[in-house]
Protein backbone atom coordinates (compact mmCIF):
# COMPACT_ATOMS: atom_id res chain seq x y z
CA UNK A 1 0.00 0.00 0.00
CA UNK A 2 3.20 2.66 0.72
CA UNK A 3 4.05 1.75 -2.93
CA UNK A 4 0.67 2.76 -4.32
CA UNK A 5 0.73 5.93 -2.03
CA UNK A 6 3.99 6.85 -3.62
CA UNK A 7 3.32 6.46 -7.17
CA UNK A 8 -0.26 8.39 -6.91
CA UNK A 9 1.06 10.72 -4.90
CA UNK A 10 3.84 11.38 -7.88
CA UNK A 11 1.68 11.57 -10.25
CA UNK A 12 -0.33 14.30 -8.45
CA UNK A 13 2.27 16.21 -8.07
CA UNK A 14 3.48 16.65 -11.12
CA UNK A 15 -0.17 17.85 -12.53
CA UNK A 16 -0.28 20.70 -9.24
CA UNK A 17 3.26 21.23 -10.78
CA UNK A 18 1.55 21.68 -14.14
CA UNK A 19 -1.58 23.86 -13.21
CA UNK A 20 0.49 26.06 -10.94
CA UNK A 21 2.98 26.72 -13.82
CA UNK A 22 0.06 28.37 -15.88
CA UNK A 23 -1.81 29.98 -13.21
CA UNK A 24 1.40 31.75 -12.28
CA UNK A 25 2.34 32.90 -15.90
CA UNK A 26 -1.55 33.97 -16.54
CA UNK A 27 -1.47 35.78 -13.09
CA UNK A 28 2.04 37.52 -13.83
CA UNK A 29 0.61 38.75 -17.04
CA UNK A 30 -2.68 40.11 -15.67
CA UNK A 31 -0.83 41.94 -12.79
CA UNK A 32 1.94 43.13 -15.14
CA UNK A 33 4.41 41.40 -12.29
CA UNK A 34 7.66 39.59 -13.24
CA UNK A 35 7.70 36.03 -13.54
CA UNK A 36 10.64 36.20 -10.89
CA UNK A 37 8.01 37.81 -8.33
CA UNK A 38 4.96 35.19 -9.49
CA UNK A 39 7.88 32.24 -8.52
CA UNK A 40 8.62 34.33 -5.57
CA UNK A 41 4.95 34.49 -4.30
CA UNK A 42 1.87 32.36 -5.41
CA UNK A 43 4.36 29.28 -6.15
CA UNK A 44 5.95 29.29 -3.41
CA UNK A 45 3.09 29.39 -1.29
CA UNK A 46 1.26 27.01 -2.91
CA UNK A 47 4.14 24.35 -2.73
CA UNK A 48 4.85 24.94 0.92
CA UNK A 49 1.51 24.34 2.03
CA UNK A 50 2.62 20.55 2.21
CA UNK A 51 5.66 22.11 4.89
CA UNK A 52 3.90 23.98 6.58
CA UNK A 53 0.87 21.16 7.52
CA UNK A 54 3.75 18.08 8.07
CA UNK A 55 5.15 20.51 10.73
CA UNK A 56 2.23 22.03 12.24
CA UNK A 57 0.62 18.65 12.79
CA UNK A 58 3.91 17.63 14.11
CA UNK A 59 4.76 20.40 16.52
CA UNK A 60 1.10 19.74 17.86
CA UNK A 61 1.93 15.82 18.23
CA UNK A 62 5.01 16.42 20.33
CA UNK A 63 7.29 15.47 17.44
CA UNK A 64 9.35 18.89 17.12
CA UNK A 65 12.25 17.20 15.33
CA UNK A 66 10.09 16.34 12.71
CA UNK A 67 8.97 19.97 12.16
CA UNK A 68 12.44 21.75 12.19
CA UNK A 69 13.63 18.51 10.12
CA UNK A 70 11.01 19.13 7.46
CA UNK A 71 11.64 22.50 7.04
CA UNK A 72 16.19 22.46 7.30
CA UNK A 73 15.59 19.53 4.88
CA UNK A 74 13.31 20.72 2.32
CA UNK A 75 15.55 23.57 2.07
CA UNK A 76 18.46 21.78 1.46
CA UNK A 77 16.64 20.06 -1.33
CA UNK A 78 15.50 22.65 -2.74
CA UNK A 79 18.84 23.63 -3.51
CA UNK A 80 21.00 20.58 -3.84
CA UNK A 81 18.26 18.27 -5.07
CA UNK A 82 15.50 20.07 -6.97
CA UNK A 83 18.06 23.67 -8.18
CA UNK A 84 20.87 20.84 -9.23
CA UNK A 85 18.09 18.72 -11.53
CA UNK A 86 16.36 21.67 -12.71
CA UNK A 87 19.57 23.17 -13.88
CA UNK A 88 20.72 20.08 -15.56
CA UNK A 89 17.51 19.92 -17.87
CA UNK A 90 18.29 23.41 -19.16
CA UNK A 91 21.29 25.74 -17.61
CA UNK A 92 19.35 28.66 -15.71
CA UNK A 93 20.35 32.14 -16.17
CA UNK A 94 20.69 34.48 -12.84
CA UNK A 95 18.77 37.76 -13.14
CA UNK A 96 21.46 40.36 -11.01
CA UNK A 97 18.14 41.41 -8.69
CA UNK A 98 18.98 37.75 -7.55
CA UNK A 99 22.22 38.02 -6.33
CA UNK A 100 21.40 41.79 -4.99
CA UNK A 101 17.89 41.57 -3.24
CA UNK A 102 16.06 37.66 -3.12
CA UNK A 103 20.07 35.66 -1.94
CA UNK A 104 20.65 37.98 0.74
CA UNK A 105 16.88 37.78 2.32
CA UNK A 106 17.03 33.99 2.03
CA UNK A 107 20.29 33.95 3.70
CA UNK A 108 19.25 36.69 6.57
CA UNK A 109 16.07 34.44 7.06
CA UNK A 110 18.73 31.42 7.14
CA UNK A 111 20.93 33.03 9.76
CA UNK A 112 18.01 34.36 11.71
CA UNK A 113 16.40 31.09 12.26
CA UNK A 114 20.11 29.40 13.32
CA UNK A 115 20.11 32.52 16.26
CA UNK A 116 16.79 32.04 17.29
CA UNK A 117 16.99 28.16 17.69
CA UNK A 118 20.68 28.23 19.21
CA UNK A 119 19.84 30.69 21.51
CA UNK A 120 17.45 28.95 24.19
CA UNK A 121 16.88 25.61 21.71
CA UNK A 122 13.49 26.74 20.83
CA UNK A 123 11.45 28.39 18.38
CA UNK A 124 9.19 30.79 20.62
CA UNK A 125 5.76 32.08 19.47
CA UNK A 126 7.33 36.00 19.67
CA UNK A 127 10.18 34.19 17.26
CA UNK A 128 7.63 32.87 15.20
CA UNK A 129 5.90 36.29 15.21
CA UNK A 130 8.74 38.44 14.31
CA UNK A 131 9.33 35.47 11.41
CA UNK A 132 5.84 36.07 10.25
CA UNK A 133 6.54 39.89 10.29
CA UNK A 134 9.66 40.00 8.03
CA UNK A 135 7.94 37.84 5.23
CA UNK A 136 5.11 40.63 4.85
CA UNK A 137 7.70 43.33 5.29
CA UNK A 138 9.76 41.31 2.40
CA UNK A 139 6.69 40.84 0.43
CA UNK A 140 5.60 44.65 0.00
CA UNK A 141 8.75 45.33 -1.07
CA UNK A 142 8.85 42.93 -3.60
CA UNK A 143 5.95 43.67 -4.93
CA UNK A 144 6.94 47.14 -4.90
CA UNK A 145 9.97 46.41 -6.34
CA UNK A 146 8.43 44.27 -9.32
CA UNK A 147 5.91 47.22 -10.11
CA UNK A 148 9.04 49.63 -10.63
CA UNK A 149 10.96 47.46 -12.98
CA UNK A 150 8.61 45.65 -15.58
CA UNK A 151 10.15 42.41 -16.97
CA UNK A 152 9.43 42.08 -20.81
CA UNK A 153 7.45 38.74 -21.53
CA UNK A 154 9.29 35.39 -22.94
CA UNK A 155 8.76 34.41 -26.58
CA UNK A 156 8.17 30.91 -25.20
CA UNK A 157 5.08 32.09 -22.57
CA UNK A 158 1.45 30.12 -24.66
CA UNK A 159 -0.23 33.02 -26.18
CA UNK A 160 -3.63 31.53 -25.17
CA UNK A 161 -2.38 32.38 -21.48
CA UNK A 162 -2.68 36.01 -22.02
CA UNK A 163 -6.30 36.09 -22.63
CA UNK A 164 -7.12 33.75 -19.87
CA UNK A 165 -10.36 34.41 -17.98
CA UNK A 166 -9.91 34.78 -14.34
CA UNK A 167 -12.55 31.94 -13.71
CA UNK A 168 -9.70 29.67 -15.41
CA UNK A 169 -6.76 31.28 -13.85
CA UNK A 170 -8.13 30.68 -10.33
CA UNK A 171 -9.16 27.09 -11.37
CA UNK A 172 -5.75 26.30 -12.49
CA UNK A 173 -4.28 27.72 -9.49
CA UNK A 174 -7.04 25.50 -6.87
CA UNK A 175 -6.49 22.59 -9.00
CA UNK A 176 -2.62 23.22 -8.92
CA UNK A 177 -2.57 23.72 -5.02
CA UNK A 178 -5.03 20.46 -4.32
CA UNK A 179 -3.14 18.05 -6.36
CA UNK A 180 0.30 19.30 -5.17
CA UNK A 181 -1.57 18.91 -0.91
CA UNK A 182 -2.80 15.40 -1.55
CA UNK A 183 -0.14 14.01 -4.15
CA UNK A 184 2.69 14.92 -0.96
CA UNK A 185 0.47 13.93 1.80
CA UNK A 186 0.58 10.15 -0.45
CA UNK A 187 4.26 10.37 -0.60
CA UNK A 188 5.21 11.56 2.58
CA UNK A 189 2.88 9.31 4.12
CA UNK A 190 4.15 6.42 2.04
CA UNK A 191 7.61 7.14 2.32
CA UNK A 192 7.48 7.68 6.42
CA UNK A 193 5.80 3.67 6.51
CA UNK A 194 8.91 2.59 4.48
CA UNK A 195 11.62 4.45 6.59
CA UNK A 196 9.87 3.25 9.87
CA UNK A 197 10.43 0.09 8.79
CA UNK A 198 13.86 0.16 8.94
CA UNK A 199 13.77 2.29 12.58
CA UNK A 200 15.11 5.07 11.36
CA UNK A 201 15.22 8.38 13.97
CA UNK A 202 12.63 11.19 13.88
CA UNK A 203 15.52 13.41 13.16
CA UNK A 204 16.66 11.59 10.23
CA UNK A 205 13.38 10.78 8.50
CA UNK A 206 12.49 13.97 8.69
CA UNK A 207 15.45 15.53 6.91
CA UNK A 208 15.59 12.89 4.08
CA UNK A 209 12.06 10.97 3.21
CA UNK A 210 9.61 13.98 4.37
CA UNK A 211 11.55 16.84 3.31
CA UNK A 212 12.28 15.16 0.33
CA UNK A 213 8.27 14.02 -0.33
CA UNK A 214 7.44 17.53 0.43
CA UNK A 215 9.96 18.94 -1.64
CA UNK A 216 8.25 17.67 -4.70
CA UNK A 217 6.19 20.10 -5.41
CA UNK A 218 8.95 22.58 -6.03
CA UNK A 219 10.68 19.89 -8.18
CA UNK A 220 7.06 19.33 -10.31
CA UNK A 221 6.98 23.03 -10.77
CA UNK A 222 10.47 23.72 -11.21
CA UNK A 223 11.39 20.81 -13.45
CA UNK A 224 8.09 22.12 -15.74
CA UNK A 225 8.99 25.67 -15.73
CA UNK A 226 12.24 24.86 -16.79
CA UNK A 227 11.61 22.36 -19.80
CA UNK A 228 9.11 25.15 -20.63
CA UNK A 229 12.19 27.20 -20.38
CA UNK A 230 10.18 30.05 -17.78
CA UNK A 231 13.74 30.05 -16.43
CA UNK A 232 12.85 32.68 -13.97
CA UNK A 233 9.93 31.18 -12.55
CA UNK A 234 11.96 27.85 -11.92
CA UNK A 235 14.68 29.77 -9.81
CA UNK A 236 12.32 32.57 -8.21
CA UNK A 237 9.98 29.74 -6.71
CA UNK A 238 12.47 27.20 -5.18
CA UNK A 239 14.42 30.72 -3.21
CA UNK A 240 10.63 31.90 -2.32
CA UNK A 241 9.95 28.69 -1.57
CA UNK A 242 12.98 28.28 1.09
CA UNK A 243 12.12 31.95 2.19
CA UNK A 244 8.44 30.92 3.15
CA UNK A 245 9.31 27.60 4.72
CA UNK A 246 11.60 29.61 7.10
CA UNK A 247 9.47 32.46 7.62
CA UNK A 248 5.35 31.14 7.31
CA UNK A 249 5.73 27.61 7.78
CA UNK A 250 8.17 28.07 11.04
CA UNK A 251 6.38 31.54 11.92
CA UNK A 252 3.10 30.01 11.82
CA UNK A 253 4.02 27.12 13.74
CA UNK A 254 5.66 28.69 16.82
CA UNK A 255 3.18 30.54 16.82
CA UNK A 256 0.32 27.80 17.53
CA UNK A 257 2.81 25.47 19.24
CA UNK A 258 6.75 27.21 20.38
CA UNK A 259 8.85 24.43 18.19
CA UNK A 260 11.88 22.77 20.62
CA UNK A 261 15.21 21.07 19.41
CA UNK A 262 15.48 17.93 20.66
CA UNK A 263 18.46 16.56 18.28
CA UNK A 264 22.26 18.52 18.76
CA UNK A 265 22.41 17.10 14.67
CA UNK A 266 19.95 19.93 13.91
CA UNK A 267 21.72 22.49 15.36
CA UNK A 268 25.93 21.38 14.70
CA UNK A 269 25.01 19.68 11.18
CA UNK A 270 21.78 20.38 9.66
CA UNK A 271 20.95 23.82 9.52
CA UNK A 272 24.79 24.43 8.71
CA UNK A 273 23.98 22.32 5.69
CA UNK A 274 20.96 24.65 4.61
CA UNK A 275 22.81 27.95 5.08
CA UNK A 276 25.84 26.67 3.79
CA UNK A 277 24.10 25.15 0.37
CA UNK A 278 22.27 28.31 -0.21
CA UNK A 279 25.83 30.60 0.46
CA UNK A 280 27.70 28.41 -2.23
CA UNK A 281 24.95 29.93 -4.85
CA UNK A 282 26.87 33.12 -5.00
CA UNK A 283 30.35 31.74 -6.04
CA UNK A 284 28.45 29.43 -8.61
CA UNK A 285 27.16 32.28 -9.94
CA UNK A 286 30.18 33.77 -10.94
CA UNK A 287 32.47 30.93 -11.52
CA UNK A 288 33.45 30.38 -14.05
CA UNK A 289 30.46 31.20 -16.40
CA UNK A 290 28.83 34.49 -14.53
CA UNK A 291 24.97 34.72 -13.78
CA UNK A 292 24.93 30.93 -14.88
CA UNK A 293 23.59 27.58 -13.35
CA UNK A 294 24.74 25.02 -15.88
CA UNK A 295 24.83 21.20 -15.86
CA UNK A 296 27.86 21.12 -14.61
CA UNK A 297 26.68 23.25 -11.31
CA UNK A 298 23.77 21.35 -11.08
CA UNK A 299 25.66 18.13 -11.10
CA UNK A 300 27.85 19.33 -8.03
CA UNK A 301 24.52 20.31 -6.32
CA UNK A 302 23.05 16.68 -6.75
CA UNK A 303 26.22 15.36 -5.79
CA UNK A 304 26.45 17.35 -2.38
CA UNK A 305 22.85 16.47 -1.33
CA UNK A 306 23.35 12.94 -1.81
CA UNK A 307 26.43 13.51 0.32
CA UNK A 308 24.38 14.88 3.05
CA UNK A 309 21.43 12.33 2.66
CA UNK A 310 24.33 9.49 3.11
CA UNK A 311 26.01 11.41 6.31
CA UNK A 312 22.22 11.86 7.13
CA UNK A 313 21.76 7.36 6.71
CA UNK A 314 24.56 6.46 7.97
CA UNK A 315 25.50 9.11 11.06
Amino acid sequence: MSVIFIIIGFVLLVVGGEFLVRSSVAISLKLDLSRMVIGLTVVSFATSAPELLVSLQAALNGYSDMSLGNVIGSNIANIGLVLGITAMISPLLIDRDFIRFNWPIMMLFSIALYFFLSSEHVLSTMEGILLLLAILIYLVFLIRRARNKPEELAEEIDPNLKVASSFKTILWLVIGGLALYFGSELLVDGAVDLASAFGISERVISVTMIAVGTSIPELAASVIAAVKKEKALSLGNLIGSNIFNIASVLGITAIIQPVAVKSNEILTNDIFWMVGIAFVLIPLAYLPTKYSLGRLKGFLLVGAYAFFVSQALLG
